[in-house]
């Protein structure tokens, strides 16, 4: 089975099991002279072996101390995630590049930076690198999707567009969460994102529902795209770090019995797949 497989989709399933709360720290890191940081979450209590490693960036004008509400964290305590904190964009908010080569790819470089220093403290598996983000961090999570394919083994764009000189070129496994009526990232962008995801991944017609608003394009294969469309605006949906975590729509993954795990064939309970399951959809 192929590395892709095996990492797909924020594959973020979890093994089952007690939750113990992650500790939080902040880390700091200089790029090109600049001070950058994020808050990182660090198992209390890590599993066997290597670690998962999630990256998450807010939306313009927020900032990683309320972005980590979000509690990427609480729905997978046993990965490493980091929120980390933009910069002051033009307007004087803080947030992130969208193209190669805007604000001298200071964002580009503070993430190479920061996985760079987090490989040499954490054990890290690096076949379990993922990036999200929402709006302004969405656009930032396709641009790296675009730039650092073969980094992240999965993506989980929320409200965000890509733009035209920041098309991805490598197939990736994606979930693209995005809110019906939202007019701040134009609804018919995102769509398009979604049809870029689909059409990259040659997964066109390989349709499956996966719950209200939810389907599932390429089930079992090495690039799948799972898009949740829901009935909201321009905004970040109490579920959606649960559904990033494990889409499976009313499966919480703290509460995945070991029967569903097995089911998951040639998986270890340790590195997670999107793959049907005993007919539902695990990542």
């Amino acid at each position: 089975m192929s590395r892709t497989a095996l990492a797909a989709v924020a594959s973020i399933i979890l093994l089952v099991g007690a939750r113990v709360a992650s500790a939080e720290e902040v880390a700091t890191w200089t790029v090109d002279g600049v001070k950058r940081e994020a808050i990182v979450y660090v198992p209390a209590a890590p599993p066997p072996g290597r670690l998962p490693l999630v990256f998450s960036f807010h939306g313009h004008g927020d900032d990683m101390e309320n972005f980590k509400y979000v509690g990427l964290q609480d729905a997978w305590a046993d990965a490493i995630v980091v929120y980390f904190q933009g910069l002051p964009s033009r307007d004087g908010y803080r947030g992130w590049q969208v193209e190669p080569g805007e604000y001298g790819d200071r964002d580009l470089k503070m993430v190479d930076t920061a996985l760079a220093a987090l490989k040499k403290k954490y054990s890290i598996d690096e076949t379990r690198i993922y990036a999200t983000g929402f709006s302004n961090g969405a656009h930032f999570t396709y641009l790296l999707w675009a730039t650092r394919p073969n980094i992240f083994a999965a993506y989980a764009p929320v409200a965000g567009r890509i733009r035209e000189s920041a098309m991805p070129k490598e197939p990736r496994p994606i979930i693209v969460i995005g809110g019906a009526r939202d007019t701040q990232v134009a609804f018919p962008d995102q769509r398009q994102a979604m049809g870029i995801a689909v059409r990259l991944n040659g997964v066109e017609g390989k349709t499956k529902s996966c719950g209200d608003g939810c389907t599932l394009y390429g089930a079992g294969t090495a690039a799948p795209v799972m898009t949740w469309i829901h009935q909201g605006g321009h905004e970040y949906p109490r579920v959606t770090s649960s559904r990033i975590v494990a889409p499976d729509p009313g499966v919480e993954a703290s509460s995945r019995s070991s029967t569903e795990m097995e089911c998951l064939p040639g998986l270890n309970r340790s590195r997670p797949s999107i793959l049907e399951t005993c007919g539902r959809i695990a990542l």
